[in-house]
């Protein structure tokens, strides 16, 4: 469980609502509406089911989901006992598939462990845990220097690994692979591996609807849904969620489909708390283009030299920041906003370095592939862009060995806050502690495995769920009418800029969702929208509770930060 105290650095909220002022606790008064989910304090459940009446599996660690802190937890685990993998879509549906810029770590000669903990703690704006950041980077190295040995491909330059940079890094240590498809080769590595080992089952197209918490305390396993299985129980000594962030709460986003926080909003409803959700990161350049989704134009352009421009051909991030381009992505997306909303245009663009169209597309080849398929013809052409929700650096609170306040239930990588990040994430972070931190849970999770769960549970039968039951037909648009007001709204209300009125208004809105409107619906897509409306709750309350500016979570209505508000906030039922 967590070894944390309630002093210090935190602000508990309970059971969704304050009770009387904030002042009790040494904060400004702030009004915050409860949150009741379309009429109802929201329920333990997400659907009524009977225990006795499923089909029941079981293992030694039970990992679900499957981008780097899934895969490398699960090969890490193996060697302790059997591993069985749930990922909702398949195996390369995940964050680390779309990650272009890289891995960061100091394994140059000309890098230290202390100067990537000082780039970090910048970054994070005061918010970071000391001692998780202290972590990350000096255990860091050598995970980077096991995914080497196992074949990762990462790029060189005669012999050597090519370092590149990115925003607010003070030294190149960047290491990536195929130009920008980083990501992609370290999930096709450790694909590889997990794919060798006997005791390490996946389960692709299964998806976790709900934690099963015994009547002692403990998660013995998740309530999951499969096509073919229906709803069924997984039992196991060790649960970890690595189910990623909930980007997909966003009208544009640079995630994939499947990042829609069903791991946090899971936990959060079995008793879990979570932690920091206000700070969401929004990545500056993702392009823009009508007819285009947006997509990622990673930092490491800018890290390359490419050059931002506002519609009327003025060079701005030197106004903004001395470090131009390559300040910390917060500033460098605020920035842009602030023209967009000066010329009102819908984008600025990004000149890319050089005037070579072969150079940008051996260094860069899945941006040069994008970008001409969209008819921009970079270098030559400039790249319309715009800041899209990129990253959480909240989520699940953890701690150092990725425990949550559940016992046997841990959380890994975005859908965990053990407050490594502070409230902004320094760039290429994000893949490292996916490896640090899961190679820790599995150290820490070896201590259940000698004795399993009890598996009497809370509850044997789950009534008064948000559905009371699977639809019996497919009516896609039903849930995703829903699930695009959820990302309107929060776009609009709760994105870049938030103000008290604005806050406001977004959970009087989200109030008016009512959940029965998305049933009945195409079975993943309703479970998904119920968790993004949860967590969109969640998400708007922290931004209205802290009143001040700081990272990745700005207010127009308190553009400064406040000494008071150095602290994080932890939400639970």
């Amino acid at each position: 469980m967590l070894d944390r105290n309630a002093g210090g650095g935190y602000y508990f909220l309970k059971e969704m609502i304050f009770a009387g002022s904030t002042a009790a606790a040494g904060l400004p008064p702030v009004a915050v509406p409860a949150f009741k989910g379309g009429g109802a304090v929201f329920p333990r459940y997400l659907v009524n089911f009977q225990y006795s009446n499923l089909p029941v599996f079981g293992t030694d660690y039970l990992v679900i989901g499957s981008g780097i802190a899934g895969l490398y937890t699960a090969l890490k685990a193996v060697e302790y006992g059997r591993v069985t993998l749930l990922t909702k879509r398949k195996v390369e549906d995940s964050n680390t598939e779309q990650a272009q810029g890289g891995i960061a770590a100091a394994i140059d000669r000309g890098d230290s462990p202390s100067l990537h903990m000082e780039d970090t703690l910048k970054a994070g704006a005061g918010l970071n845990d000391l001692k998780a950041v202290e972590v990350l980077v000096s255990e860091g190295p050598a995970r980077v220097e096991e995914l080497i040995r196992m074949g990762t491909a990462f790029d060189r330059c005669e012999g050597e690994i090519a370092f590149g940079r990115e925003g607010a890094h003070s030294r190149c240590r960047i290491l990536h692979a195929c130009g920008d498809a980083t990501g992609e080769e370290i999930r096709r590595t450790l694909w590889r591996h997990c794919q060798e080992h006997g005791e390490i089952t996946v389960f692709e197209g299964t998806q976790v609807i709900d934690v099963l918490v015994n009547s002692a305390g403990e998660c013995y396993g998740v309530l999951a849904w499969q096509a073919k299985l229906g709803l069924h129980i997984y039992h196991a000594k060790v649960t970890v969620l690595a189910t990623g962030g909930n980007g997909q709460l966003y009208k544009n986003s640079t995630n994939p489909e499947v990042t829609t926080g069903d791991g946090i909003a899971a936990a959060f409803r079995a008793g879990a708390e979570v932690m920091d959700l206000e700070f969401v990161q929004f990545h500056p350049t993702a392009l823009t283009k009508e007819g285009a989704p947006p997509f990622l134009i990673s930092e490491a352009v800018r890290g390359e030299g490419a050059q931002l421009f506002n519609s009327k051909g003025e060079r701005f991030m030197p106004r903004y920041h001395e470090l131009a381009e390559l300040a910390p992505r917060n500033v460098v997306s605020l920035a842009i906003w602030q023209e967009m909303a000066n010329t009102g245009a819908p984008a600025v663009f990004l000149k890319v370095a050089g005037e070579h169209d072969a150079d940008f597309a051996q260094r860069f080849p899945t941006i040069h592939r994008k970008c001409l398929y969209y008819g921009i013809k970079a270098p030559a052409e400039m790249i319309p862009v715009a800041p899209a929700a990129h990253y959480l650096m909240g989520g699940i609170r953890s701690d150092l060995w990725g425990r949550t306040n559940i016992p046997r239930l841990f959380a890994c990588g975005e859908a965990a806050c053990n407050g490594v990040h502070g409230a902004n994430r320094l760039a290429s972070n994000s893949l490292l502690e996916g490896l640090v931190f899961g190679a820790r849970i599995v150290e820490a999770g070896r201590q259940w495995l000698d004795q399993s769960p009890g598996t009497t549970p809370a509850e044997t039968t789950a009534s008064g769920a948000a559905f009371a039951s699977l639809p019996s037909g497919e009516l896609p648009a039903k849930a995703e009418g829903v699930a695009q007001a959820i990302q309107q709204v929060m776009w609009e209300r709760v994105g870049l800029w938030r103000s008290a009125r604005g806050l406001i208004t977004a959970l009087a809105d989200l109030e008016r969702i009512a959940l029965p409107e998305a049933w009945p619906g195409e079975v993943n897509r309703v479970f998904e929208t119920a968790n993004m409306l949860l967590l969109a709750c969640l998400t708007a309350r922290a931004a209205l509770l802290r009143v001040e500016s700081r990272g990745a979570h700005y207010r127009v209505d308190a553009p400064q930060s406040r000494n008071l508000w150095c602290r994080h906030i932890v939400q639970s039922q």
